[in-house]
């Protein structure tokens, strides 16, 4: 795949979901958009697992069970070896243990490997188990030969990576590994990449395996900077692990509570959704601006506020917020104003406000085109903003 050149992670990923659904290279489920991709051979390319050196002499190794990787985590049951799979979201723990019953033939241990498997066979893991995991699997959507990985953009490979680190399950030396197809193995600048994101040792495709030779550090724990006061509040343990730091005298200190974004990679999931921002597209009349900003039951508005009007109605914040990053104009805050398909985005001052409105002009979500503007200033009439 010829991946060109440029862009954000975004860019890159929309490229190869692009490409493999028009090249056929995709498989269930489909659209491959907002997934780990699964693709025709993922099996065979899981099949150079266990000749892998680090695979025969590691003895517990955690897979994310995207469905590349479901032959991946049959192959660790087949071999006897102990298997460990990220719970849905972190909601519930940090990962669970694979238990096949006794005497398992390979057809259950194909059936434990799928995803109603994972829920009849497993037992959580708790953090005082002491659990040392020998080797790392993640889905991407897109690798670099360098080691370099995204993933599809709601960053809990990364986050769960570093909450092993600070569980003391894994550490630097732990080899991770990726399954792909040839496709997803392009070209990434290393501009693109981030503290917390995780870089990978072994790709398998179907025809290569990849040592990297990878020297970038990996995650070296928990950046709670990075972390969002929304995001501790949804994961039980990640707050576990915060209180282990903070009595161990570690910086614990959040993300501000007025800024409910992880980054570019580490964010909070983001729903299927199309955001589209064309190099040709026109820029909003007079009309579009007035339905973007103007007055509604009296809103007072600050002048360093960006209106953003015409969301679709299926839209959720979490769509909005993923291009906010991807264009690098994360606000201050941000209000939702759903029912009125609208949004008000709260900027330190009026020039980061005025930028953030030029960057964002021609943004689409999904097929609609959306009005952005400028608040207009409270002491004019009418002020605030009503919406599309």
């Amino acid at each position: 795949m010829e991946p060109g050149a440029g862009g954000s992670k975004q860019d890159i990923r929309e490229r190869i979901w692009d490409y493999m659904e028009s090249e056929n290279v995709a498989d269930f489920p489909r659209p491959v958009h907002h997934r780990i991709p699964n693709f025709k051979g993922a099996s065979h390319a899981a099949e150079h697992f266990p000749r892998l050196q680090v695979f025969r002499t590691a003895r517990t190794i955690k897979v994310n069970p995207d469905a590349p990787q479901k032959n991946a985590c049959f192959l660790v049951l087949d071999s006897k070896k102990t298997l460990l799979v990220p719970t849905p979201r972190l909601r519930t723990g940090l990962f669970n243990r694979i238990t096949p019953p006794p005497g398992a033939n390979k057809d259950m241990l194909r059936r434990c490997a799928t995803s109603q498997g994972v829920r009849d066979f497993s037992v959580p893991v708790g953090l005082d188990s002491r659990v040392l995991v020998d080797l790392v699997v993640v889905g991407s959507v897109a690798v670099s030969e360098k080691g370099w990985r995204i993933g599809k953009g709601e960053g809990y490979a990364d986050l769960e990576y570093a909450m092993m680190v600070s569980m003391g399950a894994v550490h630097e030396g732990t080899p991770v590994v990726t399954i792909v197809h040839d496709c997803q193995v392009v070209d990434i600048p290393e501009a693109l990449l981030e503290d917390h994101d995780l870089t990978v040792d072994y790709i398998l495709t179907p025809t290569r395996v990849i040592s990297t030779g990878c020297r970038r550090p990996k995650p070296a724990g928990i950046t709670w900077s990075k972390i969002s006061p929304e995001m501790l509040g949804k994961i039980p343990v990640l707050r576990s692990l915060r209180d282990r730091e903070q009595r161990a005298g570690k910086d614990v200190a959040l993300q501000a509570e007025h800024q409910p974004f992880l980054g570019s990679a580490g964010q909070h999931p983001a729903l299927p959704g199309t955001v589209r921002r064309p190099h040709d597209a026109p820029r909003p009349g007079p009309d579009s601006l007035e339905a973007a900003c103007g007055s509604r039951d009296g809103e007072d508005v600050p002048a360093a506020t960006v209106c953003v009007g015409n969301l679709p109605h299926d839209a959720r914040v979490r769509d909005l917020k993923r291009a906010l990053r991807e264009l690098r104009v994360v606000p201050l805050q941000l209000a939702w104003r759903g029912p009125q398909h609208r949004a008000l985005l709260h900027y330190r001052d009026l020039a980061a406000a005025q930028q953030a409105a030029s960057c964002l002009q021609g943004l689409h979500l999904g097929d609609r085109a959306l009005t952005v503007a400028l608040a207009r200033p409270p002491n004019k009439s009418p002020g605030g903003c009503p919406g599309s």
